[in-house]
């Protein structure tokens, strides 16, 4: 299918920027001590924290906006990706990384079955971690929105959009079991 579409810019209102900066700075501290086993020693280190590479909050905020901003992008109506989802052709070439993708995401029950029964949140936390890497990997080799050069149409990988939706209810799932305010924005 192909569209036509407008980016437009997003500037954060000072709300949103004040939201934002909560977020992270709770963030920080809560995923910092969650993130390590509880039997373990915990380092306090402000750089450790607001790195936005690695096992962090920051890096895993910045994955879940970005993953909100490509729905922004394509500008795609959740209910037509919601009748797209119904109505998705499941006989269709997958990339590696993909793969690797949903092959996480299905651990998903799992992770949250012991993390439950064990209270390990650092589990929770490492497969956040593991999930962020694999989206990223994904979203560098794999296009959701293509533009044609030629004609200037905009053509949209649905399957690729749902699939990131699905990564992205899942962190947020998340979070909000950490007590940590995802952003759709930062």
């Amino acid at each position: 299918m192909i569209v036509s579409r407008t980016i437009l810019k997003i500037v954060l209102t000072s709300e949103e920027l004040g939201k934002a900066q909560k977020s992270i700075a709770y963030g920080c501290i809560k995923y910092t001590d969650l993130s390590h086993h509880q039997n373990s020693d915990c380092v306090f280190s402000f750089d450790r924290m607001l790195d936005d590479r690695g096992n962090t909050v920051a890096y895993l905020l910045y994955t879940y906006t970005r993953i909100r901003s490509i729905v922004r992008i394509a500008d795609v109506d959740h209910n037509i990706l919601t009748a797209i989802a119904c109505d998705i052709d499941l006989n269709f070439e997958i990339e590696e990384c993909e793969l690797k993708l949903v092959k996480c995401i299905v651990k998903y029950s799992d992770v949250f079955t012991r993390v439950l029964g064990e209270l390990s949140m650092h589990d929770l936390c490492d497969f956040m971690y593991q999930l962020a890497i694999m989206f990223n990997d994904f979203y560098d080799r794999c296009y959701y929105v293509e533009k044609d050069i030629i004609t200037r149409e905009v053509q949209i990988n649905y399957r690729r959009i749902l699939l990131s939706e699905v990564i992205a209810n899942v962190l947020k799932q998340c979070f909000e079991v950490l007590g940590i305010q995802p952003l759709e924005q930062m």
